[in-house]
């Protein structure tokens, strides 16, 4: 009888009217608390903190970012605005002047700051803050020993890294009717990105493990941190966990090789050299390979969805592409039979790296960054309290007609001579990409060997990008392609 009473449908929502309580004390208690917690501050900028304790990081994280971002500009202000993502109170600076003020007080008036689920997967077991990100010590210790990511280093790869993109093409292009181009792209970005900071030789199995790793660690950068087995963030956790595994693996491989006198030129290497307690530079294996981890999974993904992008971009406007190939010959025909590309010869790309950024403009491969307010300060006349998150918002210029006359339209040669401040797709100042350069040489050595020996025609030419953070072809950039002779 009481079994039969309880089970009752009348029941129900008597029994659900304590959990309904629970949730709403609980809520009601989150926004008495972060409305405390931002203090008796009335000036703050405007905008909305979204739902207690959750905010607006739904929206935010599976929404589109460009409109996320637009329509709070549109309705608040298009300067700066307040929104709580992460559980976070965050402003959000918006346009030029927000490039220029932030590049020039990095570490001044903010830190960088890494949401939870970047900290979890990038964040080594060493740290002992669960909050904490690898600290900017470390990455100067490590960034500024000999040869890291620095001309001279990219100068001695930059033939190798030619004939590479060669036997690629000749491998996986040639003879090819019809190919999915981002998933072979995707390939040779691994192959070159496991060479130059690993140094793993081109037929290692490790490369295929380290793509494969890399991109279950992609999909979770900016995702909700829950670590509950089926979720993404717990396979992209478990996809760090086993490429720092790896790279540790590499890294005894490595010292023992340097201990019996061998030469070794690879980013990891000059990691592990940089690291000398005799001279106060000591840099843990784990640190190492934590920050290894970061470049690998950089490497992968950020060439080789621009480089798919400016493919589709190209192929639909002939007379940039002839201009290209145009470009490219005139350079190829400069060379000798066999000689690979150098230094000088980058520098000649002019137009095809202006092709690069215009492409990396109307489609950005990476949204923003976050930063931590290190003082109160003062922006556009609001207050920015101590210990608030700063998301930097680094495409909202990209399609400003103040900053890019006629935004939507398609035009290279506005990088001739661009406004300062309009364009940061590497970031900028003290936070600058260190694999800036190196990202330039992929992508332009692979569009160099490919428009002297190929066209292609879109199978897709509708095929959408998916995700916010680093958008990838939904169908893999399907082509057809048609041989040419240099």
């Amino acid at each position: 009888m009481e079994l039969s009473l309880l089970s009752s449908p009348l029941m129900l929502p008597l029994l659900s009217l304590p959990l309904i309580l629970t949730i709403f004390t609980l809520s009601v208690s989150a926004f008495l608390y972060n409305k405390a917690k931002s203090g008796p501050k009335t000036n703050l900028p405007p905008g909305s903190f979204g739902w207690p304790i959750l905010g607006e990081t739904y929206e935010f994280l599976y929404g589109n970012s460009e409109k996320f971002i637009g329509d709070r500009m549109k309705k608040y202000s298009p300067k700066v605005f307040k929104t709580k993502v992460y559980g976070e109170a965050t402003a959000v600076l918006c346009g030029a002047a927000a490039h220029k003020f932030i590049t020039a007080n990095e570490e001044k008036l903010f830190r960088v700051w890494r949401p939870y689920s970047l900290q979890k997967l990038f964040r080594a077991p060493f740290l002992p803050n669960a909050s904490a990100t690898i600290p900017r010590e470390t990455m100067v210790k490590v960034t500024r020993a000999p040869g890291f990511i620095k001309t001279e280093a990219l100068v001695g790869y930059l033939g190798k890294m030619d004939l590479m993109v060669q036997q690629h093409l000749k491998m996986f292009w040639e003879g090819k009717q019809k190919l999915r181009a981002y998933e072979l792209i995707h390939r040779m970005t691994a192959t070159l990105s496991s060479r130059f900071f690993l140094g793993l030789e081109d037929n290692d199995h490790r490369i295929e493990k380290f793509a494969e790793l890399s991109d279950g660690m992609t999909v979770g950068l900016h995702s909700m941190p829950i670590y509950f087995p089926g979720t993404v963030f717990y396979h992209s956790k478990k996809s760090a966990e086993a490429m720092r595994q790896l790279v540790q693996q590499l890294i005894k491989e490595k010292k023992a090789a340097m201990s019996s006198g061998i030469q070794m030129h690879d980013i990891l290497s000059h990691m592990i050299l940089s690291s000398n307690p005799s001279e106060g530079r000591f840099v843990s294996d784990m640190e190492i390979s934590s920050l290894s981890s970061a470049l690998v999974v950089s490497g992968f993904t950020t060439p080789a969805t621009a480089l798919a992008i400016v493919m589709k971009y190209i192929v639909e406007r002939p007379e940039i592409y002839e201009k290209i190939r145009a470009e490219q010959l005139e350079i190829s025909e400069s060379k000798k039979s066999g000689e690979t590309l150098n230094w000088e010869d980058l520098q000649k790309m002019k137009y095809t790296w202006h092709t690069l950024l215009e492409v990396m403009r109307i489609i950005p491969p990476f949204q923003g960054a976050f930063r931590e307010a290190l003082s109160d300060f003062t922006y556009e006349g609001y207050t920015i309290p101590k210990g608030w998150k700063v998301y930097w918002t680094i495409t909202t210029t990209n399609k400003n007609p103040e900053c890019f006359p006629e935004p939507e339209k398609f035009d290279p040669t506005r990088f001739e001579s661009p406004p300062p401040y309009t364009f940061v797709p590497f970031g900028g100042g003290l936070r600058v990409c260190p694999g800036k350069e190196y990202t330039r040489l992929v992508m332009l050595i692979f569009l160099h060997n490919l428009v002297k020996n190929f066209k292609w025609e879109v199978l897709a030419p509708d095929e959408n990008m998916i995700g916010t953070v680093i958008p990838t072809p939904a169908q893999g950039f399907p082509i057809r392609l048609q041989p040419l002779s240099a």
